[in-house]
């Protein structure tokens, strides 16, 4: 495995971790994928605070605080890979008094996976994960989706955004495309490349970072979730992904949302999922 060298964390990050450790409540991390910032997480984070959990909305290394000085500095993005993500929230972790439960979206599906396979985790809800190795379904709807990263192999070391075409294809499909650009011009920031090409070239590469221990017993109980028009991780790759974690001896279920895209994180009907993941975790951590 890549050693990585962990960046120190933001004062944002490292408040919430205190605060929740003072509440004494159960903490529950959020993670969020490519193209999108930790802000992106606050009305699910206000949910289950409301609920008496304790949210913490972590960023990945050097994240922007804010989608406008995201868009005054895209290049902060680049050169961040699965590892250096996976480091950085490890030491999140490892700074709560309590395992907290683990909520993740698209890359921090696979984030949320690989954590809790290393014990990090005292329940997960992963949510249209983007593929770890042994994931094989690549739907061309994914295909399409990855384009503007893959195209190009230099985008491994760049940051890289869509255009607004892009982030209605890939994001946004299933929503009208009014409320796609509000999305769009509220939420999208640029990503690094790293990751797409890591999770894509996962199953020819056995030294992958993009690989999650499915059969540890630490693991705990997950929830994987799918949205049924989701064009970047399609129904059948996140099957595949609960096919492969079911494997694990805990408790794994698997819910698929009627007419829901990628977007069923930030979208009109975030609630609906939010309280869905609310449900499960409230089964296990209380």
């Amino acid at each position: 495995m890549t050693v990585t060298p962990v960046r120190e964390l933001t004062r944002r990050e490292q408040d919430e971790i205190d605060r929740a450790n003072r509440s004494r409540r159960p903490p529950v991390v959020f993670l969020h994928g490519m193209w999108l910032l930790a802000e992106s997480w606050r009305p699910w984070a206000d949910c289950f605070e409301d609920a008496g959990y304790a949210a913490l909305t972590p960023g990945w290394p050097d994240d922007p605080e804010t989608v406008e000085q995201a868009r005054t500095d895209p290049d902060a993005f680049a050169r961040k890979g699965i590892a250096d993500v996976a480091a950085y929230h490890e030491r999140v972790v490892a700074g709560l008094d309590r395992t907290p439960a683990l909520v993740g979206h698209a890359l921090g599906g696979l984030l949320a996976q690989l954590l809790a396979g290393r014990g990090g985790a005292t329940a997960s809800v992963v949510i249209d994960p983007v593929p770890t190795r042994g994931v094989l379904p690549m739907p061309f709807a994914a295909l399409r989706s990855a384009l503007p990263v893959l195209r190009r192999p230099g985008n491994r070391g760049r940051a890289v955004m869509l255009s607004f075409r892009q982030f209605r294809y890939r994001f946004a499909n299933a929503i009208s495309k009014e409320e796609a650009r509000e999305l769009y011009d509220r939420y999208h920031v640029a990503a690094s490349g790293a990751p797409m090409f890591e999770s894509v070239l996962a199953n020819f590469s056995p030294r992958t970072e993009a690989r999650a221990d499915s059969a540890a017993p630490q693991r705990g109980p997950m929830l994987i979730v799918s949205g049924h028009r989701d064009h970047q991780v399609p129904p059948a790759t996140t099957a595949a992904t609960y096919e492969r974690q079911r494997r694990n001896p805990g408790i794994t279920e698997f819910a698929e949302l009627a007419d829901r895209g990628h977007s069923l994180t930030i979208d009109a009907g975030w609630e609906s999922v939010a309280r869905l993941s609310l449900d499960f975790v409230r089964r296990f951590v209380r």
